[in-house]
């Protein structure tokens, strides 16, 4: 809804089964939607006969059915997906526009579970075709899939963490004509500067002593948007001034500070980059992500709403 009221006319796929009561705002704002369950189906139908804003639209409200195979997070099962498919079919109003499935281990490419998951979504297909049912599309992909699996790619592929720059998993060796960038940077700027001597202590819990006299900077990134309060104790690193300066003490949720050294020349004003270059440094997602055993996807989906986003290059 947010994406059409910032004037997105572009169709939009919801990926999971709206709960009944989210049905009448997805059909007014014209939204595809996943189902996978004889209610929803008929929450839908219900919604169509009821006149509802959005549901009559010429040729039916398209839906996109989701067959699990072999992901087990949602989706209809091999046994349920042709049924669910023929109760689309039933309902005036409703029409089968797609069918998909998501692929589990799509990034590591020796993995054999992804070759039987693509056997299970044509098994699916053919369950509908036999019942007389051709959807329009088919789709599998996501970035993973649509990088290293080409069979897998279909009408459509849904590209996530691909479009960020990112690879689907840290050390993917990627084909040679594919050259992801990073699309995005996390940026902020000094907002209190301060001489300190060594062995102060910084910041909630006062675990971080200064091992030497420096400039403290205070930067208004914390926890609350997506800074996670581990990095601090990990070594992690910002940039300013085209240098890398170690987080000091406990991120908090509104600000944290830097350690910038004895003899940094850093100013009330000055760029801060948590993600991103300045000068001949770099800082990634894969970098937070490795300091806290997770992936760039958690990283990137981190940053919060209250971060101001500007784009460039549109």
């Amino acid at each position: 809804m947010e994406l059409r009221e910032a004037g997105i006319g572009a169709p939009i796929l919801v990926l999971s089964e709206p709960s009944a009561d989210a049905v009448a705002d997805a059909l007014a704002h014209d939204l595809r939607l996943t189902v996978y369950t004889p209610d929803t189906v008929r929450a839908l139908q219900a919604a169509v006969v009821a006149g509802v804003k959005g549901a009559d639209r010429e040729g039916g409200v398209p839906v996109h059915l989701k067959v699990d195979t072999g992901m087990h997070r949602v989706g209809a099962g091999a046994s349920e997906v042709a049924d669910v498919a023929a109760l689309v079919a039933e309902r005036a109003g409703l029409r089968l526009e797609a069918l998909w499935t998501h692929l589990a281990v799509a990034d590591e490419p020796d993995n054999p579970y992804t070759a039987q998951q693509l056997a299970a979504f044509a098994a699916a297909r053919g369950a509908l075709e036999r019942r007389g049912m051709r959807p329009v599309m088919l789709h599998a992909a996501n970035s993973a899939g649509a990088i290293l699996h080409p069979g897998a790619r279909f009408d459509m592929v849904r590209c996530g963490i691909s479009l960020y720059g990112y690879a689907p998993a840290a050390g993917l060796v990627l084909p040679e004509e594919l050259k992801l960038t990073p699309a995005l940077s996390l940026r902020a700027e000094v907002t209190m500067v301060r001489r300190l001597g060594a062995g102060e202590r910084l910041s909630y819990g006062l675990r971080y002593s200064l091992p030497a006299d420096a400039v403290v900077a205070t930067v208004p990134l914390g926890y609350a948007d997506g800074v996670s309060r581990a990095l601090s104790a990990r070594g992690a690193e910002v940039l300013i001034g085209g240098r890398r300066r170690r987080i000091a003490g406990t991120v908090t949720m509104d600000q944290l500070m830097v350690d910038c050294g004895p003899d940094a020349d850093v100013h009330v004003g000055d760029e801060v980059v948590l993600i991103g270059s300045q000068g001949d440094q770099t800082i990634s997602a894969e970098d937070w992500a490795g300091r806290l055993d997770t992936i760039s996807y958690e990283v990137l989906c981190g940053v919060g709403p209250r971060v101001d986003r500007r784009y460039t290059g549109c």
